[in-house]
């Protein structure tokens, strides 16, 4: 788990783009954290999921998709990945990190965050949850974003760009309060196409 202060001297590849971008932009942040490509990764791999996933695709042929068979799968796949549990080593890694970062029902100088919104870096789709000590809310949340690459037109698209329906672990924003909205402005005043802003402050260059 990171800061984002760590995550702007961490490869885009394990951090996202965008995280460098807010990194830059510290002085306008409320606040958040990165959770890198890598605990995604190690839920798959605690959990035996990519074996499991490939097994359960095993049958769709790319070259002649049957998509009613597909879509059946997609719930299927999304069930699998939604009842299984990290680690528990993990899940306590990631209950520090939150509280460290204010995420966890109490904030910076007293100021309370219940709500927080969490996203792939450089895309919109949000979940959010109201938090609580320890975050197991925001666990679910986590849960829930990793679940939506498996719905059926995020496999679809997959398998029609790679022929395939496996993809690599990405990182996840964790931000405070609620999704952000385009604030054209802020955008204006930062020099960038899209600036998402709540309640607290920047919150997204997507």
């Amino acid at each position: 788990m990171l800061t984002f202060s760590e995550a702007a001297r961490q490869p885009e590849s394990r951090v996202g783009a965008e995280s460098h971008r807010l990194a830059a932009r510290a002085p306008d942040l409320p606040g958040g954290m990165v959770v890198p490509a890598g605990f995604e990764e190690g839920f798959y791999r605690g959990a035996n999921l990519p074996e499991q996933i490939r097994r359960l695709f095993s049958v769709i042929n790319p070259a002649r998709i049957d998509e009613d068979h597909l879509e059946a799968l997609c719930v299927r796949a999304q069930e699998v990945v939604r009842t299984s549990y990290l680690l528990d080593d993990a899940v306590q890694v990631f209950y520090r990190a939150l509280a460290n970062a204010g995420l966890a029902g109490s904030g910076p100088a007293g100021v309370a965050i219940r709500d927080v919104h969490l996203r792939r870096p450089g895309e919109l789709h949000t979940e959010s949850a109201h938090v609580t000590p320890p975050g197991t809310a925001a666990l679910h949340a986590l849960k829930r974003l990793w679940t939506t690459d498996w719905t059926f037109a995020a496999v679809l698209t997959r398998l029609d760009d790679t022929g395939g329906v496996g993809l690599d672990a990405r990182p996840t924003l964790i931000l405070p309060g609620l999704p952000g909205v385009p604030d054209s402005a802020k955008a204006e005043a930062l020099g960038v196409p899209v600036a998402l802003v709540n309640g607290f402050g920047l919150v997204g260059l997507p």
